[in-house]
């Protein structure tokens, strides 16, 4: 093929477009040469410009690329003035562009083949930069030339950066022309004519130059090991087309029955059954209280396909899940157990998720067909008025299916859970609300009883989930993070109101402080330092879990101001296994899309592209990840339901594991051996922290393998601050 026989659009918007996609990757996979200048040179534009290209440069083809360096006013004054050697203090700015930002996997494999393909003449990088009357400033056009093997060019221009705000945020445009098309052939010519004049350093007012020693810079920076010349085909082609083969198996939906049924190929447990027999003995209603792991989606699949037999699949089904990546997962079982889904959220690929909603409770209501009704939601949609009003509009029986129940106890959600649902379920491993006994006794008189409980060490111990060894890591708070704590402390004191109940409580304010206390002691500094101690001699292996609090530390080797020198948890944490361990590493938060985040779960399973996975909260819930062996948890919660489901997540059985273990980094005021010289008031500030951290000590060494070492430490903390079992089971408030 060549360029000639590709679909090109004129222009290409990149809200509109994926102009990745549709564009550099297609027409750079028929191209023998790419000519490219870009508005700035950066270590985030080389990421964006090596996009598409690994097709042409595995073939041999040729890369040059026009930049431009970022130069201060200070860069800028300096020339003026002649303090140094222009090209020096170029050079200077462009190794300042180079940063450490990068530690994600496809960022760094990227740097690693751009370094390979500079080392090995294939990619040629010269700086540009206007010099016009000694006033030196940015080269900002931005062109590309692309020529396949039969001498076809396809130029494009426009206001796009190479950069991931101007691909996927800003609403840029590229226009696009082929030489082959009598009426742009002279557009291309100028194109080609402009980007030779620069390449050669003979346009009027530019200056074009090599600086070998940037070249030099970015092969020792990011050159690694082999370069991955199908990371294109990974990041893009095939998690398109692993998420549209989803979407496609919905589409294709032929089931002979109307509703649901469970598959011939799934064979439920006989816990699994019970539940669903206990359930429907409770009039279709109830919790099914499971560990995470344990299958608590087939389960409610089971239950769903069984109701929607009893009622000869005349059954409107609303099940809701807390994000969108947990809607995905569950459309992924859902469409196995014979039900064609309609996906109710907000993103552009299921935007018309209201017409569609529309027309099946009409479709129901005059169709023998289409008497069996499903959507999956978020809880955001359901309780929006668009999702209630249809559901009002419902005529035959629901069952509202909600995964993740315990945050329905929330009055947002609350308030919807009414009697339009005759049928309901709720599934949660931890159903009880964390210091909300309201919340939790409303989810219990609309749901009903347990029907199942099957708690963690019953799922050890029948071999459902991998045991564990936990080691508790002993970190403690600076001198400033003591400071910061105990006046925090102080003020919440002051914020104190009764309850309808008469219990005491926080008020607004001290709810605030309570969450800025907590973050001090999330964000300790001395867990970074911790951290790379215990996760050096793992440096080499795979399936490796790091779990941040979603919180900023301070990085006391910065001497900037406050807000420059405050860096997010995770970020630090990138760095120290990315750039420190060489590691290869990937980020898993609410930043990366739903086919992204599938792409780093299908590299981290295989164990040979990705090494660890660093995330924080959207990790909590539902995602199944069953590969993790090993786990460090920085996040200090004080929530069990938080810390449970975070254990939860590392005991999945995977092939080659027979044994998980979790590393738990726990935040005391200060070293133990100095607590004896305390005063009683500052003991007793001390222990609301301790306490909180006892806590979950106990939970985690309880059913571990190693249980001793937890009960040792328990009891030496137990002893530096006099307290006894009696003191542990009253919970470390936020506000004592």
């Amino acid at each position: 093929m060549s360029l000639k026989d590709k679909r090109i659009k004129s222009e290409y918007r990149s809200l509109i477009d994926n102009v990745v996609q549709d564009f550099y990757i297609p027409l750079l996979h028929e191209s023998t040469s790419y000519k490219r200048a870009v508005g700035f040179f950066s270590s985030s534009a080389l990421v964006e410009i090596s996009k598409g290209i690994a097709d042409m440069a595995k073939d041999g083809g040729k890369i040059e690329i026009v930049a431009s360096p970022y130069l201060s006013d200070d860069d800028i004054q300096a020339i003026k003035e002649g303090y140094e050697n222009r090209q020096k203090i170029i050079e200077g700015a462009l190794i300042r562009q180079l940063s450490d930002e990068h530690e994600d996997y496809y960022s760094m494999e990227r740097l690693n083949l751009l370094a390979h393909l500079i080392s090995d003449g294939i990619l040629d990088i010269r700086i540009a930069y206007t010099d016009k009357d000694n006033e030196i400033g940015m080269y900002h056009e931005k062109m590309g030339i692309l020529e396949d093997k039969d001498g076809n060019h396809v130029a494009f221009s426009g206001s796009m950066n190479e950069s991931m705000t101007a691909m996927s945020i800003n609403y840029e445009t590229i226009d696009v022309f082929c030489d082959w098309k009598e009426a742009e052939a002279d557009r291309v010519k100028l194109k080609k004519n402009a980007f030779y004049s620069m390449w050669n350093n003979v346009e009027p007012s530019l200056k074009v130059l090599e600086f070998p020693n940037i070249s030099d810079v970015l092969i020792e920076k990011y050159r690694r090991k082999n370069p991955n010349f199908d990371i294109d085909h990974e990041q893009f082609k095939r998690r398109i087309l692993a998420y549209g083969s989803m979407l496609q198996g919905i589409s294709n939906f032929s089931g002979t029955q109307v509703g649901a049924r469970i598959p011939a190929d799934v064979e439920l447990h006989e816990y699994q059954k019970e539940a669903i027999a206990s359930w429907v003995g409770e009039n279709y209603r109830g919790i099914f209280d499971m560990a995470t792991g344990t299958g608590k989606t087939y389960t409610g699949l089971g239950a769903i396909s069984k109701l929607s037999e009893d009622l000869n699949d005349d059954l409107a089904v609303i099940i809701v899940a807390p994000y969108k990546h947990l809607v995905e997962q569950w459309v992924e079982d859902i469409v196995k157990f014979n039900m064609k889904p309609i996906i109710a959220y907000g993103d552009p690929v299921h935007k018309d998720w209201r017409k569609k909603f529309s027309k099946a409770i009409t479709d129901q209501k005059i169709r023998r067909d289409k008497r069996f009704l499903c959507v999956v939601t978020t809880n955001i949609t359901f309780a929006s008025p668009d999702f209630q009003e249809r559901i009002d509009k419902i005529k035959s029986s629901i069952l509202l299916v909600v995964d993740e129940a315990h945050n329905f106890g929330a009055r947002s959600y609350a308030k919807h859970l009414d009697d339009r649902f005759a049928y309901r379920l709720a599934l949660s491993a931890t159903l009880e609300r964390h210091r909300d006994d309201e919340g939790t006794a409303l989810l219990y008189s609309f749901f009903g009883k347990k029907c199942i409980e099957y708690p963690l060490e019953r799922a050890i111990d029948e071999d459902k989930l991998t045991p564990y060894k936990y080691y508790p890591i002993l970190v403690y708070l600076s001198e400033l993070e003591l400071e910061s704590y105990e006046q925090l402390s102080y003020e919440m004191s002051k914020c104190m109101i009764k309850d309808k109940h008469g219990k005491y409580k926080l008020n607004k304010r001290g709810e605030i402080l309570a969450l800025k206390r907590s973050r001090v002691v999330a964000g300790a500094m001395q867990k970074l330092e911790a951290l790379k101690r215990e996760i050096t001699p793992y440096k080499d292996d795979n399936n490796i879990l790091v779990y941040c609090g979603a919180t900023r530390v301070i990085d006391d080797s910065d001497t900037s101001s406050d807000d420059e020198s405050d860096i997010r948890q995770i970020e630090a944490v990138t760095k120290i296994l990315g750039n420190e361990l060489n590691m290869s590493v990937a980020r898993f938060t609410s930043e990366e899309n739903m086919e992204e985040r599938a792409l780093i779960k299908e590299h981290f399973q295989d164990g040979g592209k990705l090494q660890a996975i660093v995330a924080i909260k959207c990790l909590d819930e539902g995602v199944n990840i069953p590969g993790i062996r090993t786990a460090f948890i920085l996040a200090s919660t004080t929530n069990p339901k938080e810390y449970i489901q975070r254990r939860g997540r590392v005991l999945r059985k995977a092939d080659n594991k027979p044994f998980a273990e979790i590393y738990d980094f726990v935040t005391l005021p200060r070293p133990l051996d100095s607590v004896s010289g305390l005063t009683i008031e500052q003991a007793n500030r001390d222990k609301t922290l301790v306490k909180n951290e006892l806590a979950r000590i106990k939970e985690f060494g309880r059913l571990a393998l190693n249980s001793m070492l937890a009960n040792n430490l328990i009891w030496d903390i137990q002893e530096a601050y006099h307290l006894n079992d009696t003191d542990l089971e009253k919970e470390g408030e936020d506000f004592e």
